[in-house]
């Protein structure tokens, strides 16, 4: 390290959205060298769950994060699924996959409109000649946003009050299905509030029906879109990324993982697997774990989380964060909604990878695209639920058993393994997306995506 050009600084904590971030830097002439990610708040949920009645992690989990907390119950109910050999009713699947995406999509929403966008609206962007509109538009607090988007949030929010009974930390979701059933005149009132989040997507975010930009099939039809809908915040975004050229930062690694999304049975939405320059198979055996940089101990090699353990080590000398480090097949992957988009293989995503990566610009088109291609879905599932058919089932919970539970959080990959001994909770595990995206160093070296 060069003590004339290098110098080393640490940023954080992070705490926007929920815990802690911190990160350590190295300076090289201007350019960030290297990179270390800490997580510094300890968690502890697989300690809190161990030797309670399995039924009880659907009580705990959903607190793990404010934000993705159905996402959380979802993965909890599918492993206890899993291990009772249980499949969920065809009502509750549905009111599952509802409730799920109202938070993934409302969290897409509060990313671009409450967290990102309001960034270009800092003074340090006075002399560009976008400043002003976005300035007026995005002004953290105080911009026009405020007043228009967190009333129409709120309001498809209610949707998850109409589902799971409350938001967030619901009870609803469970293995055989949820707990809430839905009447005729509830199913109306479903429908029209999907229906008026629609109407707020397609005359304020895109300027555009939801079917033409879920058709949007490369980067050139991308661009074009700017000039024939130029009026929402869409296109008022791209003619910012366009002149920062934010398809040039923000590169990781370029394979990509998916669980899968909105399961229907075997079938899903948004199919699972890797995509590293083309689709490949999942295989979540071979996810192993590595703490040889976390403050944790007694492994003594990655394993598989149905192996794993998670016991802390504060004084671990070569550990520099709470979090451990998932690889699939030893390899980094980046997970999150241009990770769904590429596996699934919609063109625009795939073609904007193949041009340029995952990237700040490609990333935050995928989570918009995902508005337009999962409302739409949502509509779809709305009339399929049957008033007075069956929304959950029953099973007997097993005295020895393992499941696995596996959704997509709006942030990308969420996995629960669970193990049963004796009728208790033998061994829970859990990886978070920002556990994939956000970890520490491996045995190998490798940062995390």
């Amino acid at each position: 390290m060069s003590e004339d050009n290098t110098t080393g600084r640490i940023l954080g904590p992070f705490n926007r959205v929920e815990g802690d971030l911190e990160v350590r830097i190295e300076v090289d002439q201007g350019l960030i060298s290297r990179a270390w990610v800490n997580a510094p708040m300890f968690r502890g949920y697989e300690q809190i769950l161990q030797g309670k009645d399995p039924r009880d992690a659907l009580v705990y989990t959903p607190r793990i994060c404010g934000i993705c907390s159905v996402s959380q119950s979802a993965a909890t109910a599918r492993a206890i699924a899993q291990a009772e050999n249980l499949s969920p009713c065809a009502n509750g699947e549905l009111s599952t996959s509802l409730v799920l995406a109202t938070e993934n999509l409302a969290d897409h929403l509060t990313h671009f409109y409450m967290f990102f966008m309001p960034d270009f609206a800092r003074d340090c962007y006075a002399d560009k000649s976008w400043f002003c509109d976005t300035h007026t538009r995005f002004k953290a607090q105080a911009g026009e946003v405020s007043r228009e988007v967190l009333p129409e949030r709120a309001a498809f929010l209610h949707l998850t009050g109409l589902l799971a009974g409350k938001w967030p930390h619901s009870l609803a979701i469970q293995p055989g299905g949820s707990t809430r059933p839905l009447g005729a005149e509830e199913r109306v009132r479903l429908q029209t509030t999907i229906a008026g989040f629609r109407h707020f997507l397609q005359e304020t975010l895109f300027a555009a029906e939801l079917e033409a930009i879920a058709e949007l099939n490369s980067e050139q039809a991308l661009l074009s879109f700017v000039d024939k809908c130029p009026g929402g915040d869409f296109a008022h975004f791209l003619r910012i990324a366009d002149d920062l050229n934010l398809s040039a930062i923000g590169r990781a690694g370029n394979v990509f993982m998916s669980y899968g999304a909105y399961a229907r049975g075997d079938n899903y939405l948004f199919e699972p697997g890797v995509w590293d320059q083309q689709n490949l198979p999942l295989d979540t055996g071979t996810i192993r774990e590595d703490i040889s940089h976390s403050w944790l101990n007694l492994h003594t090699e990655p394993k598989h989380p149905f192996q794993g353990n998670t016991i802390p080590d504060e004084d671990d000398s070569n550990g520099y964060s709470w979090c451990k480090a998932p690889r699939l097949q030893g390899r980094v992957v980046e997970v999150g909604a241009i990770a769904r988009q590429l596996v699934n293989g919609h063109p625009l995503v795939v073609d904007l990878v193949n041009r340029s990566g995952g990237n700040v610009r490609n990333r935050v088109v995928a989570r918009l695209l995902e508005l337009a291609l999962v409302l739409p879905a949502m509509e779809s599932w709305a009339k399929q639920i049957q008033p007075g058919e069956p929304f959950c089932k029953q099973a007997e919970l097993p005295d020895e058993a393992q499941g696995v539970g596996l959704v997509e959080a709006a942030r990308g990959s969420l996995g629960h393994w669970l193990r049963i001994k004796n009728g208790k909770i033998l061994n829970y595990q859990i990886i978070a997306p920002t556990t994939w995206n956000f970890s520490p160093r491996d045995a190998a070296d490798q940062p995390g995506a």
